[in-house]
This record gives structure tokens, sequence and C-alpha cells, in this order.
């Protein structure tokens, strides 16, 4: 853990599993009439299974190949929030949470690139996951905790429109 990181933490401590299953489950009920954020909780679902899927391949080649497909799903993901979703974060819930998120996207893609050249099976590879996984973690909580229902709550109709018919589009443009 870099000194950022520890500094980082002590401000924002991550949040507990209990704390991710209720914002999970909060989330869940208010995408059932948002198709855009269902889409992206279905998302976040899937990278967590491609997190345990990089974690759990038994060779190599099995980690290489899950973190190719994760490191596309995360691409295609962050690139359709960043397109659609975070300029109506900016407008409708803050400034500061685009920018922060905007951030996370960055450093991930950054933190995947050097998992893709280190030696799948040593356990500084095994580190880099776990810490990449962890900051994933702590952001796919604060949008399904507070930026993304804050959105929902403040979104104008238009706004929700725009979200429903772009963000399958612009995702699809990296991941179909």
């Amino acid at each position: 853990m870099s000194f950022l990181d520890k500094i980082a933490a002590a401000v924002t401590p991550a949040a507990t599993d209990d704390q991710r299953a209720e914002a999970r489950r909060k989330i869940q009920g208010l995408a059932a009439g948002e198709d855009w954020l269902a889409m992206i909780v279905q998302q976040h679902q899937r990278i967590e299974s491609l997190f345990d899927q990089a974690r759990t391949a038994h060779d190599a080649a099995g980690r290489r190949e899950a973190v190719r497909a994760l490191a596309k799903e995360l691409t295609g993901h962050a690139m359709a929030e960043e397109a659609i979703v975070y300029p109506v974060v900016s407008e409708d819930s803050g400034k500061t949470h685009a920018a922060m998120a905007y951030e996370e996207h960055a450093m991930t893609k950054v933190q995947l690139a050097k998992l893709e050249r280190m030696d799948p099976m040593g356990e500084e590879w095994r580190e880099k996951l776990d810490h990449v996984c962890s900051a994933v973690q702590q952001h796919i909580y604060q949008e399904e905790d507070s930026w993304l229902p804050d959105l929902v709550e403040k979104a104008s109709a238009e706004d929700k429109a725009f979200l429903n018919q772009r963000y399958a589009q612009e995702y699809a443009r990296y991941c179909d």
C-alpha cells in the first residue's frame, strides 16, 4: 500500500462487507425502474466475478485470460460511465464526485496494465490483484451507496431518458 493509499484509507476507511451488501441491496431496489442503473449494477457484479476468476485460476494462462477479461469489462464499464453517467453526476450530484470517479478509473487502468506485465504466478501479482480489487470494491461501494442513488433522485426525466438510451450504446462500443 502506497503512502497516499494509507492516507486515503485513514480519511475514508474502506466499506465493510456488510456495508457493501446493504448498498447493493438498496441500489438493486432503485435499479428496478432504471434500465441504465440495472446495467451498471449487473456490470459491477460481473466485475466482481472476474476478480474472483482471476484470483482462483490455477495456472498462468488462466490468470492472464481472467485479467484480460477483467480489463475489457472494466474498460467498457468505465468508458460508458465516463462518457454518459459522470457528466450527469457532475451537473446533478456534484463535480467532486465526478472528478473522484474519473481519477479512480484512471488509476485502475494503470494498475491493470501493470498487472498484465507481472508474473501471474508470483506473490507480487497476487498482491497487486488484491490491491486493485480492494480499490474497485470501494469505488463500487461509493457509486452504489451514494453517487448513483443521488443521481436517481436528482436527475430530470430527460436526463434519465438520455442515460437509458446512451449508456447501453456506449458500453456496447467497447464490449460487444
